[in-house]
C-alpha cells in the first residue's frame, strides 16, 4: 500500500542521513539475494485495482475518504486524487484456481466499493481515463488530505520548475502547463504482480520488458483525456509527463524520466534495477527510520528496507521490481503497472491470465530476450500499443513485422500453454482466454469501443458524449459481460441534458475564432460573414486575451472609412478590456454577468489570462429557451 508516514526532504543533512539508509538498503539486498535467502520455488500472482468515484452526473466526485470510511476494509487505501480509490489483493499461488479466485475477489471488492460509493450518493467506475474529468478537478483541493501526497507534489513541483507540460497528439491534440502533479491522479491502473526468485530474475523481467506491448495492445482502455480523443492508452503518456521533472538542460541531453520502459535489457540481478535509479534520479522523500537494514540483517532478521523501498516507490518504470518481507521471508516481484483499470473484472482478469501465461511459456520456450531480440524494437512496440492498440505495427522476433492484432493471436495458443503447464484449470484457461480471442478478432477494446461510441454520437457537447460514455460505462461494468459483448454507448439522454449546462466550460464554444490586433478590420468582417458569429476575441501572439471586437463596430467603422483611407486594424475599434470569466463560472453567474455588464459575449480565460473559449448570449438562449420547452410541456 506504500508508506504514508513520509516527509519532504527539507535540508542537505537530511538527505545526506536518508541517502546513507537507501544505499545501506542496497547493500543489504544485494547480500540476502548472494546468501540465497530470497524466496525461491514457488510462483505468486497478485493485483491492485483503481478505481474512479463519480457522481450522479458521472463527473468525478471528491469522496475518497468518506468511502474508504464507509467501506472500513483494510484492503482499500487511498490514491492521489479524492476522486480515487486502490484495492489490494490477496496474492496467490500460481497454480489451480487462481485466476478464478482473483476473479471473484476483484468482483468482491469492486460490488463491495460501489455500495459504499452509493452511500455518499457517487459510483465506483473502472476505467483507465474517466472521459469526464475536467482541468477544473486537478487543482490542489482534489489532492487526497494525507502528507505523503503533498510532500511528494511539493518535490516534484520544485524540480519541475514549478510547471508541467503535458501534449499528446492523437485523433485531436493535448498541449497545455499545469502547476501540480494533479494529472497523475488521472490515471486509474489494474497492477498485476508476478514473484520471481533472485536467479531467474533477469531473464523474467526481460519477458515482462517483451510481452508488454502485445498485452497493453489489447487492453487498451484509456482513449479520452480532458474531452480529446488521444492514444488508445493515454495513460502511457500522460502519466510521464505529469511527474516529468526534468530541467530543460536534462532534457537537452536525453537525461531519462522517472516513469519510462528502459533502456536496456537487464544484464545483472535485481538490485542492478535499484542502482541505476538510484545514479539517475534525486532522492525526493524520507520517513521515520528504525535500526538499519545491516543491523538487522546481522542479527538474523531479513529487514523490509523500507528506505530504499520509499525511493523505489517514487521511480515508475512500466515493469517496476518490488521487494517484500512476510514471516521473516524475503521474496522479490514484477510489478507490471502498464494495464488499464476496466472495463469490466473478466476483462482485467483476461488481460492478467494473458501476461503471466505467456511469461510462463516464453520462459521455457526461448532464450532470455537479451540474447535474441533488440531492446529498442520492445521499446517501441510498447509505445505503439500506447498509440494504436491492436492497430499498432509490431517488430517481433525472427525479425517479423506484423499488426498487434496478428501478434495477439499468434500469441495466444501460447499463453493457453503456458498456463496449462502451470496447472492452471483448464476450464479457467479456456474462460479467460477465450475472451481475450473474442475481443482480438473484433477488435474490440475499451478504447475501441469509446472512440466507435463517440463517432454514432451525433448531437450533444462534449462534455454530453462524455457522460453518456460514463453512464454506459457504470450499467455495463454492473451487468459483468465484457467488452467484446457490450453495445455502444448512446448519445445523450434529453432528460439529463441540464447536468451539461450548469458551468461556462460545459457550455463554452472550445474553438472560438479570433482576430490578431493588427489584422485589418475587413480581414473580422469577413469572418464574422462567413461562421455567422457577431463577437470575435482579440488574441496576441502569447494566446493572450487582449480584446473583444463586435459585428456592431466593425460595421461602425466600415461605415465611416472614406475611400482611399488606410485600413483600420482591429486595434483601433475593439474593446481593450472585455468582461470574462473562467470555465468554472457557473452558468447562471455568466448569465447576470452579461445582463449587468450590458455585453452581447463572455470570454473564457485561465488563470494565466490565456484564452480557452467564448460563450454567447445565442448559447444562453439557447438554454432558456430548452428550459421554457420543457416547463410549457409539462403544463400541457
Amino acid at each position: 500500500m506504500g508508506e504514508q508516514n513520509v516527509e519532504e526532504l527539507q535540508d542537505r543533512d537530511e538527505l545526506r542521513r536518508f541517502t546513507q539508509r537507501v544505499l545501506d538498503d542496497l547493500d543489504t539486498l544485494e547480500r540476502i539475494c548472494a546468501d540465497g535467502l530470497i524466496e525461491g520455488g514457488i510462483r505468486r500472482i497478485g493485483a491492485e485495482q483503481e478505481m474512479f468515484l463519480v457522481d450522479r452526473a458521472g463527473r468525478p466526485a471528491m469522496l475518497a475518504p468518506e468511502v474508504l470510511s464507509a467501506l472500513d476494509d483494510e484492503r482499500f487505501t487511498t490514491e492521489l486524487g479524492r476522486f480515487n480509490i486502490e484495492a489490494n489483493l490477496a496474492p496467490h499461488v500460481f497454480g489451480g484456481d487462481c485466476l478464478r479466485k482473483l476473479e471473484t475477489e476483484l468482483r468482491e471488492l469492486h460490488l463491495k466499493a460501489r455500495r459504499a460509493a452509493e452511500s455518499k450518493d457517487s459510483q465506483a467506475v473502472l476505467v483507465g481515463i474517466l472521459p469526464t474529468i475536467e482541468q477544473r478537478h486537478l487543482t490542489l483541493d482534489a489532492m487526497t488530505p494525507v502528507p505523503r501526497y503533498y510532500a511528494l507534489n511539493r518535490a516534484m513541483t520544485t524540480l519541475a520548475g514549478g510547471k508541467f507540460r503535458t501534449a499528446i497528439k492523437g485523433m485531436d491534440e493535448l498541449d497545455f502547463e499545469h502547476d501540480n502533479i494533479m494529472l497523475e491522479a488521472c490515471n486509474t491502473s489494474f497492477q498485476i504482480h508476478f514473484q520471481t526468485a533472485a536467479h531467474e530474475f533477469a531473464k523474467l523481467y526481460n519477458l515482462a520488458q517483451l510481452v508488454t506491448a502485445p498485452v497493453l495492445a489489447v487492453a487498451a482502455n484509456s482513449a479520452l483525456l480532458l474531452g480529446r480523443r488521444l492514444w488508445h492508452e493515454t495513460r502511457i503518456a500522460l502519466f510521464q509527463q505529469s511527474v516529468d521533472v526534468r530541467n530543460p538542460s536534462q532534457k537537452g541531453r536525453g537525461h531519462r524520466t522517472r516513469v519510462r520502459f528502459g533502456e536496456n535489457w537487464l544484464k545483472g540481478g535485481v538490485e542492478d534495477l535499484f542502482r541505476e535509479d538510484l545514479a539517475r534520479f534525486r532522492i525526493v522523500l524520507s520517513t521515520e527510520l528504525g535500526e538499519p537494514s545491516s543491523e538487522l540483517y546481522a542479527r538474523g532478521v531479513l529487514p523490509p528496507l523500507t528506505a530504499l523501498c520509499l525511493f523505489n516507490g517514487t521511480v515508475y518504470r512500466w515493469n517496476r521490481p518490488c521487494y517484500g518481507v512476510k514471516d521473516n521471508v524475503a521474496h522479490i516481484r514484477i510489478e507490471n503497472r502498464a494495464l488499464p483499470a476496466g472495463p469490466t473484472v473478466v476483462d482485467e482478469v483476461a488481460n492478467s491470465a494473458f501476461f503471466f501465461g505467456l511469461m510462463s511459456a516464453l520462459s521455457e520456450e526461448m532464450d532470455d530476450p537479451a540474447e535474441v531480440f533488440p531492446f529498442d524494437y520492445a521499446r517501441s512496440n510498447f509505445v505503439a500499443a500506447a498509440r494504436s492498440g491492436l492497430d499498432a505495427q509490431f517488430h517481433w522476433l525472427d525479425d517479423r513485422i506484423l499488426t498487434a492484432q496478428e501478434l495477439v493471436l499468434e500469441l495466444i495458443p501460447k499463453a493457453r500453454k503456458g498456463l496449462l503447464d502451470q496447472g492452471i484449470d483448464s476450464a479457467d484457461v479456456d474462460k479467460y482466454l477465450g475472451i481475450l480471442e473474442e475481443r482480438t478478432k473484433l477488435r474490440r477494446t475499451g478504447a475501441r469501443w469509446m472512440l466507435e461510441s463517440l463517432e454514432t454520437m451525433d448531437e450533444g457537447t462534449t462534455d454530453q458524449r462524455g457522460r453518456a460514455l460514463v453512464k454506459a460505462l457504470e450499467s455495463r461494468q454492473l451487468m459483468g459481460k465484457p467488452i467484446h459483448t457490450w453495445e455502444l454507448a448512446e448519445g445523450p439522454k434529453d432528460e439529463d441534458w441540464i447536468e451539461s449546462c450548469r458551468s461556462i466550460g460545459q457550455i463554452m464554444a472550445r474553438e472560438p475564432i479570433t482576430v490578431h490586433p493588427e489584422d485589418v478590420i475587413d480581414l473580422a468582417a469577413s469572418m464574422m460573414d462567413w461562421e455567422s458569429i457577431r463577437h470575435m476575441p482579440v488574441e496576441d501572439d502569447d494566446g493572450n486575451l487582449v480584446g473583444v471586437v463586435s459585428h456592431r463596430s466593425l460595421l461602425r467603422a466600415l461605415s465611416r472609412r472614406r475611400q482611399g483611407d488606410d485600413p483600420p486594424a482591429i486595434r483601433d475599434v475593439m474593446n481593450p478590456d472585455p468582461v470574462t470569466v473562467t470555465p468554472e463560472t457557473t452558468t447562471l453567474q455568466g448569465i447576470r454577468l452579461m445582463k449587468e455588464k450590458r455585453v452581447g459575449c463572455l470570454p473564457v480565460t485561465n488563470a494565466e489570462g490565456a484564452l480557452v473559449g467564448i460563450v454567447t448570449e445565442t448559447d444562453f438562449l439557447n438554454i432558456a429557451g430548452r428550459m421554457l420547452e420543457e416547463r410549457l410541456a409539462a403544463d400541457d
